[in-house]
């Protein structure tokens, strides 16, 4: 009977030994596994606050570069606003904005939106604003754009049918009717455009046209929502240059761009373009062409190892007193 007794305390003793040791080893890997965890959890949490750092110091130097642009703007005291001023030349100060940080830079450039076709102005008080829509067509029709005659009477019909007020259709235009018949249904405008964007809502006007190929620009680098219709001659890109009027050639917008890049040209009166050769036949309406702006879009990306940042911004000039006024306002 004792011999009985002192082999089932034993064999107890043993399987509790055994108990123990499996506890322990279960001890052992809960606790590797949490400072695995942790050890995990601490890198990202450092590795965050990296990139936290960097993408603030982005931010900073992207924010750098706009307001540089926006002060070369405010600096400007000229009569007149062309490529030839120091705020269109900016290669040499984004090559060596770097001196500016400890580390990073940024590239910065400025669009003249008067330079561009203010969509906003095809409608006035419901009616189209002629002038902006016989330089639309022009520009629309131009090879670059393979656009047919009538695709792009029809764009320009939707156009000035999603900025009126009425539910007329005008020509192959589009009102409600059309789409709310959408797979994805939303009402018409009906009123200014609040950003370019806008474009890709309006009937006719696809992915392509808006954004562009291979083969074909985008319309939305040559259109804005901004400014009162009036075309700056001296800063418009070029195929904007050569819708202006009936038979400008590639020839003359070359002669036109090479004479407004000229520091010694006088670009104060719009009727420069008569001193440039071939165009003294042609007549470009004076109520659409200026030399004066005031919207300016500022694009500054700040660069920092592999990481970059945007800031967009239009400005509102007001050259009386030096200031500006911001009308929007992104970072990407």
């Amino acid at each position: 009977m004792k011999s009985e007794n002192k082999h089932l305390t034993r064999s107890v003793l043993t399987n509790n030994n055994g108990v123990a040791l499996i506890i322990v080893l279960l001890m052992i890997s809960i606790i590797i596994a949490i400072t695995l965890q942790l050890n995990i959890a601490s890198r990202s949490e450092i590795y965050e606050a990296s990139n936290l750092k960097d993408g603030i110091k982005l931010l900073y130097i992207a924010k750098s570069g706009f307001y540089m642009g926006e002060a070369l703007l405010l600096e400007d005291d000229n009569d007149y606003d062309a490529l030839n001023e120091d705020w269109a030349k900016l290669a040499q100060i984004s090559a060596g904005s770097g001196v500016l940080f400890d580390e990073g830079y940024f590239k910065l450039n400025i669009e003249d939106e008067s330079g561009k076709i203010q969509i906003n102005k095809l409608v006035k008080d419901n009616k189209y604003n002629h002038n902006i829509e016989d330089l639309l067509i022009r520009f629309l029709k131009l090879p670059e754009f393979n656009l047919d005659e009538q695709e792009v009477d029809d764009i320009v019909d939707a156009i000035k049918d999603w900025i009126d007020e009425d539910d007329e259709v005008t020509g192959f235009g589009a009102e409600d009717i059309y789409y709310k018949g959408l797979g994805k249904p939303y009402p018409c405008k009906n009123g200014p455009l609040d950003s370019i964007e806008e474009l890709l809502m309006i009937k006719g006007i696809t992915r392509d046209i808006y954004y562009g190929t291979d083969k074909s620009p985008g319309v939305a680098n040559y259109m804005t929502i901004y400014g009162d219709g009036k075309i700056n001659i001296n800063t418009a890109p070029n195929l904007i240059l050569r819708a202006l009027a009936g038979g400008i050639t590639e020839e003359m917008i070359s002669d036109m761009d090479d004479y407004r890049r000229n520091e010694e040209s006088n670009l104060s009166e719009p009727t420069w373009y008569k001193n440039v050769t071939g165009m003294a036949n042609i007549t470009i309406d004076s109520g659409l062409i200026t030399t004066k702006s005031n919207t300016f879009k500022i694009v500054s990306r700040g660069y920092l190892d592999n990481m970059s940042k945007k800031v967009t911004g239009v400005i509102e000039r007001q050259t009386k007193n030096k200031t500006d006024k911001t009308l929007s306002w992104k970072v990407d």
